[in-house]
């Protein structure tokens, strides 16, 4: 196995344990190759969008218009809409869960897929309703790539994806694989012996769970996505644009809620998939990227939190030795130590501006001042004669307040700030409007416990979920 930690767009540790094969018990090291599966949904994700956004292709294409067998392959229901290729790229085409089956299934032949296809497929549910995972569709969205591009889907993901990113260890190919930095795969048997699974070849199966790599590679790779965070001016640099990168993190499909208690503490958490990533929301974290691989002879996993600009990933040479669990709690080691902090957004200027503002107000309030800045709802919310005596009131408690701390941001258009005074802490919430320029339609002052105390939206605008 190997596992590595990705921090703000570096490879920060790598880790190791064990041999890449039983015969010559050579150690795993951070270039040794390792066969990642289904992880290989996301590279063929940002193939396609590249596409996509060069104007070659549209996610709203009927699959057929790129996978011509597909006009002639009855729909499960008479009002079953065109099936489109967004519907692929997030599992909500209908076609069935097919894990046992795909896995075998590296080595079809582009004869074979147009066999399938001839003979129509099946479907589990209608297209577009809910969540169910195919490697089919991916192998489909390799066709895609390959008509769309005028090349060879490995060429394309080579030449356009693994090239820019400088992962040059990554390949489709067991065989391009130097023999002293391969990982062999194994199953563990019943009697506690490993036997060998031979390599699986690449075909047309390949865009769905085909790729091989190693550790500083998959860093590199692990970096780029954190990089798309946060949303910001900066020249694109990436072989994909940063908004399609964050495009792939939203939650297109559902899949499933759920609630535990586990250890008499309430445990809760939303999941589904993105485009060729899983996108999760738990009691922890807001937003948590993911996607793991598993073949005959092979487990892997990364996962990464877009908020902290921190990834984690692990690889072993073990069928289905999915190492997910590992690194959920590695999370929450990270999360005990208190080091694991989420990227703090920098203040607009508007928010500094209507900071100093309200800082003027709170010590020398003037009733046109606020009405320059006030949305038409603060003041009818809000009388001014009410906020006087608000303010007045709060002063009373805490006397003089001679500082005032930097804002703190929930995003370009609403924050928080606190007052450090004589005898307490006053919070300062506010949002502003989407009109230009913006003005000030919400704004509490609360008495804080602590000078670190961080408000909640009182609009209930901050996503995510709380458990205790």
């Amino acid at each position: 196995m190997v596992w590595g930690v990705v921090i703000d767009g570096q490879l920060v540790h790598v880790g190791a344990s064990g041999v890449q094969d039983l015969n010559s018990k050579a150690p795993v090291t951070a270039d040794t190759v390792f066969r990642i599966a289904s992880m290989t949904k996301s590279f063929t994700t940002l193939a396609i969008l590249k596409l996509r956004d060069e104007g070659k292709l549209s996610l709203d294409d009927p699959v057929s218009k790129w996978v011509p067998e597909f006009a002639h392959i009855p729909p499960p229901t008479r009002d079953t809409a065109p099936l489109r290729i967004r519907q692929l790229l997030s599992h909500s085409a209908g076609l069935p869960e097919d894990n046992p089956w795909g896995d075998q299934q590296l080595a079809a032949s582009d004869a074979d897929m147009r066999r399938w296809l001839q003979q129509g497929l099946a479907f589990s549910t209608p297209p577009g309703t809910r969540y169910e995972y195919s490697n089919f569709a991916f192998a489909l969205m390799g066709r895609v790539v390959t008509r769309a591009s005028g090349m060879p889907y490995e060429r394309y993901l080579r030449t356009e994806i693994l090239a820019p990113l400088h992962m040059d260890a990554t390949t489709l190919r067991f065989d391009e694989v130097p023999r002293a930095r391969r990982a062999i795969g194994y199953r563990l048997q019943p009697d506690g012996t490993y036997r060998e699974e031979p390599p699986l070849p690449q075909g047309a199966f390949g865009s769905a769970g085909g790729l091989l790599t190693n550790a500083r590679d998959l860093g590199k790779y692990v970096a780029f996505h954190l990089s798309a965070w946060p949303p910001r001016d900066d020249p694109e640099d990436g072989p994909v644009r940063r908004a399609s990168v964050r495009e792939m993190s939203a939650l297109w499909t559902p899949a499933n809620f759920t609630v535990q208690h586990v250890d008499g503490k309430l445990n809760a958490f939303e999941a589904g998939y993105g485009f060729g990533l899983r996108v999760r929301t738990d009691c922890r974290f807001e937003h948590i990227v993911s996607h793991g691989g598993g073949l005959p002879g092979f487990g892997s996993y990364m996962q990464w939190l877009p908020d902290y600009g921190v990834g984690l990933f692990a690889m072993a040479t073990l069928t289905y030795a999915g190492p997910d669990e590992a690194i959920g709690r590695a999370w929450d080691a990270m999360l005990q130590t208190g080091g694991l902090r989420p990227r703090e957004l920098p203040p607009s200027p508007i928010l500094v501006e209507m900071r100093d503002h309200i800082i003027h107000l709170w010590t020398h309030w003037d009733d046109k001042e606020v009405r320059q800045i006030a949305a038409m709802n603060l003041l009818i919310d809000f009388p001014a004669s009410q906020r006087r005596a608000e303010i007045a009131q709060l002063q009373r408690q805490v006397g003089a307040c001679p500082t005032a701390g930097p804002i703190i941001p929930e995003n370009w258009l609403r924050g928080q700030f606190n007052l450090r005074c004589e005898r307490g802490t006053i919070g300062v919430f506010f949002t502003l409007s989407p009109t230009r320029p913006p003005s000030i339609q919400h704004l509490s002052f609360h008495l804080l416990d602590s000078q670190s105390t961080r408000l909640e939206s009182p609009t209930g605008a901050r996503a995510g979920v709380t458990c205790s």
